[in-house]
């Protein structure tokens, strides 16, 4: 779609699922954004080195993950908008990934517009640059305006933040999975966090403001 004046911005768009690719052209329009489909990750990159886009969505699954190489290259080349990854697979390690490699958020497909757009509007007002896995294990998972965690809620959230599942974890932990699922869902209601890309977000960029105020 043509640039114009009145627009919000272009949003960059790579997708496969021609349903995805419809629903976010035609949603995001409709809100005032120019929407850019790319038939591959390096028209897409040579695109961005000479405009900035209001946001990126790469499509990540579990089979072929090249959108993570396209998601680093952006953050390596300095694309300062925010990058969401959608993907068909909800499981906790490709979010962890994906907010790992430098992603706002992740999205469950299929798509709902209307929380695309209000997940867009957050980023547009509230993006920071994500913090290295490195330092994740030397931050206290202490998350500033939620309740206090309990000690067995802090085991679980280190869990959840190095990528394992609740089987995982379960077993790691000693516990059921139905268990930890409930000390997850505990976690996510005291920070307030909708998904677990939200979830691993706020602890990412707690673990940044502690790099910059030790």
């Amino acid at each position: 779609m043509p640039w114009n004046a009145t627009s919000r911005g272009e949003v960059f768009v790579i997708d496969d699922d021609a349903r995805t690719r419809e629903a976010l052209s035609n949603g995001l329009q409709e809100n005032g954004y120019d929407v850019i489909s790319f038939a591959d990750g390096a028209a897409l990159l040579s695109y961005a080195r000479t405009r900035t886009p209001a946001c990126v969505f790469i499509e990540v699954d579990a089979a072929d993950r090249s959108g993570l190489e396209v998601l680093k290259k952006l953050r390596s080349e300095n694309c300062l908008a925010p990058i969401f990854v959608t993907s068909a697979n909800g499981g906790i390690p490709l979010a962890v990934d994906a907010i790992r490699s430098g992603a706002f958020d992740f999205i469950v497909k299929p798509v709902r517009i209307s929380e695309v757009v209000d997940r867009l509007e957050e980023a547009s007002g509230a993006y920071s640059e994500r913090t290295s896995p490195d330092n994740v294990s030397r931050q206290s998972l202490y998350i500033p305006g939620c309740a206090p965690l309990t000690a067995r809620e802090r085991e679980v959230l280190a869990r959840l933040v190095i990528g394992e599942t609740n089987k995982e974890i379960a077993r790691y932990l000693g516990l059921s999975a139905r268990t930890v699922e409930g000390y997850r869902a505990g976690i996510m209601r005291k920070v307030g966090a909708r998904t677990a890309a939200e979830l691993l977000r706020r602890v990412f960029g707690q673990s940044r403001h502690q790099e910059r105020h030790p």
